[in-house]
């Protein structure tokens, strides 16, 4: 699954000995969407190697793909949503510049409406 928005909180890095004797370390990241009505989401980026590798910062524009995956404790369950890969923003740069219309200072001349012309007349 994929969910693209902006990191909008780094939560601390959490970690570890497993019981089998591993060390292990988590972080999690609050991403934020750009729909008509944003949506939050947690996730967590599961290995040291890996959180250097995706080296994640607050503000950043990124599309995070992701699996979820439920789990039982103690009678309750939760949901585990984990990062295997993130892509920064490339919308943007994607994008040309836009320039502004280059405009003769010299002369502007305001276009002619014929009152006469009643076949341009709109009906509103």
């Amino acid at each position: 699954m994929e969910i693209t928005g902006k990191i909008i909180a780094v939560l601390p890095e959490r970690g570890g000995i497993s019981k089998t004797g591993n060390e292990w370390k988590m972080q999690e990241y609050v991403l934020e969407t750009h729909e008509q009505y944003p949506k939050k989401m947690c996730f967590n980026v599961f290995g040291a190697d890996k959180i250097a590798q995706f080296n994640i910062q607050a503000g950043e524009e990124m599309t995070v793909s992701f699996d979820i995956n439920a789990r039982e404790y103690q009678g309750r369950w939760y949901n585990d949503i984990r990062a295997w890969k993130v892509e920064r923003g490339e919308a943007a740069s994607a994008m040309p510049p836009v320039s502004a219309p280059q405009i003769n200072a010299t002369k502007v001349t305001a276009p002619d409406f014929n009152a006469q012309d009643e076949a341009d007349d709109l009906p509103f």
